[in-house]
Formats: structure tokens, C-alpha cells, sequence
């Protein structure tokens, strides 16, 4: 018996979608992203200088960190700095993001300055990464427009959108937007970031038991490209 999903959806759909923009009112651009249980906090920080091996070229930079809260799990996940190094995981999520905002922006029109976009899940279930990028997207774009709205720049410095969205195989179907339910009976799991014109700008896909055929890939690309159209509508309403 195939069992159901949660929010009894179909294989295609994705999890409810949410984004509260400016709910830092601190930051230069924030959101608050959540994605069925996953909640993420994303907010942006201008800042008016460029690391020192990019100073002198006219351009900008924009980077990522990511982090889980301690109870953002079941068991309380021990903070980084307790542990005295930064944990694997988060380092290489925080590089996909980062990577995945940088393809959208036009670094010569942001001039020489850094936005530091950092993600803070409060919960998760599933997606955290994909919802990172998503909500981190709304929060970049909000302090870019904020430096449109004082003159410091003269144009919006991105040349496009940015989405992602989790796929899989379980039980054999290809399904969208995995909870950590069915992300943790995978057969196939992948994560897929998308531009808002269609653009792949990465997919990390890993079969766990059973390799992956070249019908199965192309049939779970296309649900992330339903799942992260669905998703820029979102992004679209809150920051047009």
C-alpha cells in the first residue's frame, strides 16, 4: 500500500508555502520562509566594502552562512561554537546557497560591497537547504531594494530569480518537496536549483540503494521545474 503524503498531497505538489518578508526589521532585507514544518529565517546585511581580494575591481560580492537552531530537531543539536569547528554539513550548504545567489546577480551594478545572507532554521522537516535559497533569494532582493530606494545604487542589481526544490524516488514514485519522512526512506534524493527562466544551476542527486535511470532523472527534473515555478509565484507576490 502506497503510503500518503503529508497534507495529503499529490506526487507533484509541494509542501504549503509561506514567505513574511521583512520579518527582521533590523536587517537590510529579510523573510521569514516556511515550507510545510521547515521554517528558516533568511535575512540580508549590506555591508559597504568587498572582501580585500576583491577590492579595486568596481564589483560587489554576496555570500552565505547557514545554521540550525538547537531545537530546530528532536534532540537539541549543539551549536557550533560549543564544539569549537563549524559542522561539515552546514559548511556545504551555506556554500550551495551562496553559489546559487551569486548566478543572479549583476556584481558590477551592486558596486563595491558585500550582502551577507544568513539562514537560521527554526525548524526543520525536511528541505532546509532548498528553503534557504528560496527565502534567501526574497531577502536579498529586499536589501537591494533598499540600496534603490536611498540612491546608492542605480540599478537592480540582479539579472534574475532563483528557487530550489527537493525531489526523490520512495516506494518507486517520484515525488516533490520531500518531508524528512520520505526524505529518510528515499531510494533517490535530489536537490535542484533553478533560475526563474529555467536555467539549471545545480542538482545534487544521490541514489542510496538503487541507481538512477536517465527516464527517472528527467521525470524528477520536471517535477522540481513545476514545484520551483510554484515556488517563484510565491517569491513573485511577496517581492515583485
Amino acid at each position: 500500500m502506497t503510503a500518503s503524503r503529508s497534507y495529503d498531497r499529490a506526487p507533484a505538489d509541494i509542501r504549503p508555502v509561506t514567505i513574511d518578508p521583512g520579518f527582521v526589521e533590523s536587517a537590510d532585507g529579510s523573510a521569514l520562509i516556511s515550507v510545510g514544518r521547515t521554517r528558516v529565517i533568511c535575512t540580508a546585511s549590506v555591508s559597504e566594502q568587498v572582501p580585500r581580494w576583491m577590492m579595486g575591481r568596481g564589483k560587489g560580492w554576496v555570500t552565505a552562512e547557514y545554521a540550525m537552531l538547537p531545537a530546530s530537531t528532536g534532540d537539541r543539536k549543539q551549536r557550533d561554537i560549543s564544539k569549537g569547528k563549524q559542522d561539515g554539513r552546514g559548511v556545504e550548504i551555506q556554500r550551495l546557497i551562496g553559489r546559487s545567489l551569486r548566478v543572479v546577480c549583476d556584481f558590477k551594478a551592486l558596486g563595491e560591497r558585500s550582502v551577507y545572507v544568513d539562514c537560521d532554521v527554526l525548524e526543520a522537516d525536511g528541505g532546509t537547504r532548498c528553503a534557504s535559497i528560496t527565502g534567501g533569494y526574497v531577502a536579498l532582493k529586499l536589501a537591494f531594494q533598499k540600496l534603490l530606494d536611498r540612491k546608492a545604487i542605480d540599478v537592480m542589481p540582479l539579472t534574475g530569480s532563483i528557487a530550489a526544490v527537493s525531489v526523490g524516488m520512495v516506494d518507486s514514485r517520484a515525488l516533490c518537496d520531500l518531508d524528512y519522512n520520505e526524505d529518510s526512506r528515499a531510494e533517490v534524493d535530489a536537490n535542484v536549483v533553478m533560475t526563474g527562466d529555467g536555467g539549471l544551476v545545480e542538482v545534487q542527486a544521490t541514489a542510496e540503494r538503487t541507481p538512477l535511470s536517465r527516464a527517472s532523472l528527467d521525470e524528477l527534473l520536471g517535477l522540481a521545474e513545476g514545484g520551483i515555478n510554484r515556488l517563484r509565484e510565491v517569491q513573485d507576490r511577496v517581492a515583485p
